[in-house]
């Protein structure tokens, strides 16, 4: 019979069952797709905008951040995960805790990786957490550690935490709205500039380099001091992707989320509107628009150039 952990009747029995889990393998013996490569490298810096010579010169390293990246099994996964981490969310699903979504990482780096080397790593399940009540609705967090070696020398530690929950019926109910923007102290003044319909990006007062999105300091020199510049509002596809699935009550598939490249310089990601999804194309020209997504809620998105989607 299934056993539901709604709120206020959690299953008695079943958080010793869960944390019988922890020290379990959640992958052995695992190796890398792909050796640490230049490409991989490249195209990661690009989608980042990151520049630092030390990713493109005669003697290059990976991004420190990218310690994950190497060990990812694509689509396919890795033949190396354990039954363990089916047998935990197995167990959590039918419990009731069926929705999933990861809430943080931790990265320890010990050793700059280049080109060529082998990437190896085990996983572990390092803890479930008892039974939290959060906003999202009441689970557990489930931490998995992970020890990443290159040509067998320690190379990091990466910790991913997931929430296995039960949806609220609150929660539920606000399904069909978008979810909305973290604002911090950081990228306060982005949404200042929303809420008065101006897209602004920073720009170093040092070495005049724009970036978006909003970062403390500047990439290319390290400085702190920038200014806030207004953006036209003019800009072109990038790059692009369509999206069929998964389905989010919020959202109405197919859509296209656009990587724009501003007239400024910088990009931003956002929604394509005014054109259907499979007309969009690489350099397509578009213009800045603000979508009412909630009562007190607007988002810049961009509209495809009425010129462009008559003769495409």
């Amino acid at each position: 019979m299934r056993r539901t952990a709604t709120e206020g009747s959690p299953v008695s029995d079943l958080y010793p069952r869960l944390r019988a889990f922890e020290g379990r393998p959640a992958a052995v013996s695992g190796e890398g797709r792909e050796p640490v490569n230049s490409s991989m490298i490249r195209h990661w810096c690009e989608a980042l905008g990151d520049t630092d010579p030390a990713y493109t010169g005669k003697d290059p390293i990976a991004p420190a951040t990218m310690l994950q990246a190497w060990t990812m099994g694509g689509l396919s996964g890795h033949q190396s995960r354990s039954p363990a981490v089916d047998e935990l969310f197995a167990l959590l699903d039918d419990a009731g805790y069926t929705a999933v979504v990861a809430t943080d990482c931790e990265q320890e780096y010990l050793r700059a990786l280049r080109p060529g080397q082998t990437i190896t790593f085990d996983s572990v399940i390092e803890s479930v957490s008892p039974r939290k009540t959060t906003r999202l609705g009441a689970g557990h967090f489930v931490t998995t550690r992970m020890e990443i070696r290159a040509d067998g020398e320690p190379a990091g530690t990466h910790r991913f935490r997931i929430l296995k929950y039960a949806p609220r019926k609150a929660v539920e109910e606000r399904a069909a709205e978008r979810p909305r923007p973290v604002i911090n102290q950081d990228n306060a003044g982005f949404w200042e500039g929303v809420a008065a319909h101006r897209l602004l990006f920073q720009r170093c007062d040092a070495c005049g380099t724009p970036r978006f999105p909003w970062l403390p300091g500047c990439g290319g020199c390290g400085s702190p001091e920038w200014t806030a510049v207004e953006a036209s509002g003019a800009g072109t596809v990038h790059s692009y992707v369509v999206m069929h699935h998964p389905p989010f009550p919020a959202f109405d598939p197919p859509y296209a989320v656009a990587l724009v490249e501003l007239a400024e310089g910088v990009r931003m990601i956002s929604n394509i509107t005014g054109v259907a999804a499979d007309r969009v194309r690489i350099g397509m020209p578009v213009t800045l628009e603000f979508l009412r997504v909630a009562p007190d809620q607007e988002l810049p998105v961009f509209r495809a150039v009425a010129e462009e989607v008559e003769t495409s």
